[in-house]
């Protein structure tokens, strides 16, 4: 999963490559999509903002209605399956057909258009709650990475060898705190 900008081109999942018919003459045509890409903004808006769903994935932590007490995070989001144009995915796929993946996208109820996009190459029965929960889980890496960078800060260190002990040893404290948190916390465990 992986966020991306407006401005990205794709086709639509269902496009076909088509090869137009040769003359006699020169070289045969390659095979091509009929119709010009377009970007991941039209296509998620020529889908509709009447196929945007409500999706629920975490509880916050301000005080709310959530199960556990807390504020629910939800919005309404697409899903579309397309496949990214470009020369530089053309070059990697080795191919002329260009592969097939989800482009998931927010759109709140309050927006006259799209607020995120991301592109995610999880299989095609992959639900949109899935989705939506690994687009969602980038602020659980922020948060992980604010608070090691603050253990990282008190290292003084100044040999290569003591800065990757030092680093390691900060990861196993982190990730056994993270541990003793999920296990005392039923919210976390839900939703980590």
């Amino acid at each position: 999963m992986v966020g991306i900008s407006t401005t990205v081109t794709a086709q639509p999942g269902a496009a076909v490559l088509c090869t137009p018919p040769h003359s006699g003459r020169g070289r045969r045509p390659a095979p091509a999509y009929p119709e010009t890409a377009r970007s991941v903004k039209e296509l998620i808006t020529a889908a509709g903002k009447q196929a945007a769903r409500p999706v629920q994935w975490r509880e916050g932590s301000r005080p709310g209605t959530g199960r556990s007490g807390f504020r629910r995070m939800y919005s309404r989001f697409v899903a579309l399956r397309i496949r990214p144009a470009g020369r530089e995915i053309r070059k990697a796929t080795g191919g002329p057909e260009l592969p097939a993946c989800w482009l998931p996208a927010q759109w709140p109820a309050s927006e006259l258009e799209p607020v995120q996009f991301w592109l995610s190459n999880l299989p095609d029965d992959t639900p949109l709650v899935t989705l939506v929960r690994l687009a969602k889980l980038r602020w659980r890496i922020e948060h992980d990475y604010r608070e090691m960078k603050q253990a990282l800060a008190h290292f003084e260190g100044r040999t290569w060898n003591g800065w990757h002990h030092h680093v390691t040893l900060v990861s196993a404290a982190h990730a056994f705190c993270t541990l003793q948190r999920i296990a005392r916390s039923p919210k976390e465990a839900a939703f980590a």
